[in-house]
């Protein structure tokens, strides 16, 4: 057998870069690189060995978290058929990209993390920044990932490594499987030598599969559309990672059943099309939460129906509502009960739609659907015409960004208020135009994450929309968008502080207790005296961007067309009146409330909680069988 004598980084490397991926007969370099910043766990090692392999390029980032956003957002952005792989040091370099790693798996993105570890022949330690402990030599920091990754090893010896890749290639590679995927490099065994197997090193092709749905599933899931009165479908981000929005257009067209988007799936449907009822639950609109209300089927169709998609369980109030669960995520279909069809998406929508041909909603449902779409595009059209203040309301400015767009650009967000107007307000029109990180709702992704998106299609002009909030956390990553010349551009909506967790301190009696960004009064001692001012435009500005404030509506939409044409990451700053919100349509959230309290209103909240948290459902115990 030929071997090659090289180190375990090095074998690594020359693995990753070799490793490709294929659906429907095209085939996609899976990895398109290394995201990182080297430190004494990983310099010599995993360093040397990249910087050995320029045709593996490496990318140097300002924040170990926001390389895995990167590496998430670049794989949602390529339908999970391409990412990156994210390196690291030992110790807080590490876990910076812990955060990151929930935020991947959460939200179901492949992404590899090279974590550097502690020594594995352990007679120098304890090392610098090494975790100890009186019960194990086993344990480092890197044993943190373990929750939150799809697959973790760590590798001891040079020789591990063929086995471990494989199988971090099999979990990356799987539709339904996933996620973060954590390699734990102790900083000895990466430079140690071995002889590989050369077969190691070739080209190696990993196919994605389509599963196709039981042919006596769709046959019952057939029988039980054509029962129901007033079907509904509800669709997630598999739909899109599938490529089955045409499919799915066709079958909402034929049998005009309406369709709910979540969070990943928005974008399912253009938002003109006629079955498209927009968003649906907690941050949905009118029409899809009052056809969930009375649904009698929901078709839940890529999604792992959260507590935002079900508005906590209780969207669906129907007592006879019955549940088809096409996924190819055994777990997923098999939720509130349903019938399940475990399946690639496009493949289930094309066995379905014909074996429903023929059938229809009636009429009266029809109109029904018709007349919530019509009404929801008459609100939009009045929110978006709000003109506000100054400060300006957060519905008008996503209407003047919506509007100042081309169908093929790209919104990003992740955290605050925005995603709920967003996922309300902004009019789709091609499957990836609207990003959204709603699984993990992580603040700081918003820049780095559309900084991957930028990655993946150039050719697309990013809008990032952020709070400030999560502008503060991570706005590091402008200067990597500078050093790598991807321009994005964002919209700096300044609130003073959090106001999605303000304006939900409030509806549960806590008058916005903690979420403003406001100066101690020595008189009350808390933090209620005047805003703390910040000069988001030096910030920008100092970071590289090409940046500018506005006040008003009319400065702001003339500073939109100004961005077009710059040729670096830009910035607008304007700051948003946060009282002025866009209303909730026809749904709860549950955010349990104190039981007792001192104040009257936590106490008036709690009266209400207890009246909507009757409306749960336990859809495992009280649905119809299966």
């Amino acid at each position: 057998m030929k071997t090659k004598r090289v180190t375990m980084a090095q074998a690594l490397v020359g693995f990753l870069k070799n490793q490709h991926v294929e659906r429907d007969g095209q085939e996609y370099p899976f990895f398109a690189g290394a995201w990182g910043i080297f430190g004494h766990g990983n310099v010599a090692g995993l360093g040397q060995a990249l910087q050995q392999n320029p045709d593996f390029r490496y990318y140097l980032c300002r924040n170990e978290q926001a390389a895995v956003h990167i590496a998430a957002a670049y794989a949602k952005a390529k339908n999970r058929l391409s990412t990156f792989a994210c390196v690291s040091s030992i110790g807080p370099g590490a876990t910076n990209m812990i955060t990151g790693a929930a935020t991947a798996t959460i939200n179901r993105l492949p992404v590899l993390l090279l974590p550097g570890d502690i020594f594995a022949r352990r007679n120098v330690a304890p090392v610098l920044q090494q975790l100890e402990s009186e019960h194990s030599q086993d344990i480092s920091v890197n044993d943190a990932f373990k929750p939150v990754s799809r697959y973790w090893d760590r590798i001891n010896r040079p020789d591990q490594l063929p086995c471990s890749v494989v199988e971090a290639m099999r979990v990356l590679t799987s539709p339904a499987q996933t996620g973060a995927v954590t390699l734990a490099l102790p900083q000895d065994v990466q430079s140690e030598a071995w002889d590989y197997p050369a077969e190691m090193f070739e080209k190696r092709v990993w196919h994605v599969s389509r599963p196709e749905p039981e042919r006596a599933v769709v046959t019952r899931a057939a029988a039980m559309i054509r029962a129901a009165k007033r079907p509904i479908i509800v669709a997630g981000g598999g739909v899109i990672y599938s490529e089955a929005t045409e499919a799915l257009s066709q079958l909402a067209s034929c049998t005009g059943i309406p369709v709910g988007e979540s969070q990943a799936g928005k974008g399912s449907l253009p938002f003109d099309h006629k079955q498209s009822l927009g968003a649906i639950g907690v941050t949905g609109t009118p029409g899809a939460n009052i056809a969930a209300r009375d649904a009698d089927l929901v078709i839940a169709i890529g999604t792992r129906l959260s507590d935002f998609t079900t508005a906590s369980k209780t969207a669906f109030q129907n007592p006879n509502v019955r549940f088809i669960n096409i996924n190819v995520n055994e777990t997923d279909a098999g939720k509130h009960a349903g019938v399940p069809v475990i399946a690639d998406a496009r493949a289930a929508l094309d066995q379905l739609e014909a074996a429903l041909s023929g059938y229809h909603v009636d009429q009266e449902y029809a109109t029904c659907i018709s007349d919530w779409k019509q009404r929801w595009e008459d609100e939009t059209d009045r929110l978006f015409a709000l003109r506000h203040g100054p400060p300006v309301s957060q519905g008008e400015l996503i209407g003047a960004v919506n509007r100042g767009s081309r169908p093929q650009d790209v919104v990003v967000c992740a955290a605050g208020s925005l995603p709920g107007d967003l996922h309300k307000l902004w009019r789709t029109h091609q499957p990836k135009g609207y990003h959204l990180e709603y699984g993990y709702s992580c603040m700081g992704y918003e820049i780095a994450g559309g900084l991957g998106v930028k990655m993946a299609d150039p050719s697309r002009e990013v809008y990032v929309m952020v709070g400030d909030g999560s502008f503060l956390m991570m706005s590091s990553e402008i200067t990597t968008s500078i050093q790598e010349g991807y321009k994005l551009n964002i919209i700096l909506l300044d609130n003073h502080g959090f106001s999605s967790i303000g304006g939900l301190s409030q509806a549960v009696g806590s008058r916005g207790f903690g979420t403003d960004y406001r100066f101690r009064r020595s008189e009350t001692g808390q933090l209620d005296g005047g805003y703390v001012p910040v000069d988001f435009l030096a910030l920008s500005s100092g970071l590289g961007a090409c940046a500018v404030r506005v006040t008003t509506h009319d400065e702001f939409e003339h500073a939109l067309e100004n961005m077009r044409r710059h040729d670096r990451t830009s910035v607008i700053v304007i700051e948003v009146d946060k009282e002025m919100r866009v209303p909730g349509y026809e749904s709860w959230w549950d955010v349990p409330i104190s039981e007792v309290s001192e104040i009257e209103s936590i106490r008036q909240a709690r009266a209400q909680y207890e009246q909507a948290v009757k409306k749960e459902r336990r859809y495992e115990v009280t649905a119809p069988g299966r």
